[in-house]
């Protein structure tokens, strides 16, 4: 699809599966979470009461690893009828921890494709999860250096952005947003009337799945690696 990027000043770069590995990280953790849990109920049934506690709880304790731990936790608790050992539990909070202190595995083409960038437009960061966990991994990741911002939401909706932008006196119509999710960075941006680019990750959290008829909005570039953007921009 033929799309426009002319005056666009500034781009928005989401973090989590857009940059670096992510969701990857979590699917391997809810495997291992199964496997404790094997004694008290099925992989499927594991799986479907660990995604509902999570998203109940999106309220209380946001996105993230930590989060997703005390999501862990209680579903452990509820599976076993509250007689899940105290070395269950404590592996648990290392399955969480493990994952917190995995190195840092940018995507491919990640590096090169900011190094083009840097010079041409303002870069930023905007990204969902714990404000701890995002910026140590953005320290980790050594791409800092090519942001003059980052700023870690509590959601990525219509007001999020729009307020965001309004703090940061950035033009919608000079805003490009980059991610691999068409809930939280693509369709949200769109309808704000700036630009958006996504650039789908091979595995995809439930919570971020949209609907058929979602998954046609077409005012938009969709590519399959994020070296293609420098075609565009």
């Amino acid at each position: 699809m033929e799309m426009n990027f002319d005056g666009i000043k500034v781009i928005g770069f989401d973090a989590d599966d857009t940059l670096w590995v992510n969701e990857t990280y979590f699917r391997e953790t809810e495997e291992k979470f199964a496997e404790l849990l094997g004694e008290y109920e099925t992989k499927n049934k594991v799986d479907q009461e660990l995604f509902k506690i999570e998203i109940q709880n999106l309220e209380l304790y946001g996105y993230g690893v930590k989060s997703f731990m005390l999501s862990m936790i209680e579903s452990a608790l509820d599976l076993s009828n509250h007689t899940i050992s105290q070395q269950t539990i404590s592996d648990i909070l290392n399955l969480g921890k493990e994952m917190i202190t995995k190195p840092v595995e940018l995507l491919d083409g990640v590096e090169e494709v900011l190094k083009k960038l840097e010079s041409k437009y303002h870069l930023i960061v905007l990204t969902k999860g714990d404000l701890l966990d995002q910026e140590r991994k953005l320290e980790k990741s050594g791409l800092s250096k090519y942001f003059k911002h980052v700023e870690v939401l509590s959601e990525k909706k219509e007001r999020n952005y729009t307020n965001l932008l309004g703090h940061l006196g950035i033009d919608v119509n000079e805003f490009l947003m980059i991610g691999n999710s068409l809930k939280s960075d693509v369709i949200p941006i769109l309808n704000i009337g700036a630009r958006a680019i996504h650039i789908p990750f091979h595995t995809t959290w439930a919570h971020e799945m949209v609907s058929k008829q979602e998954e046609k909005v077409n005012n938009h570039l969709k590519l399959s690696r994020i070296e293609d953007i420098l075609a565009y921009l």
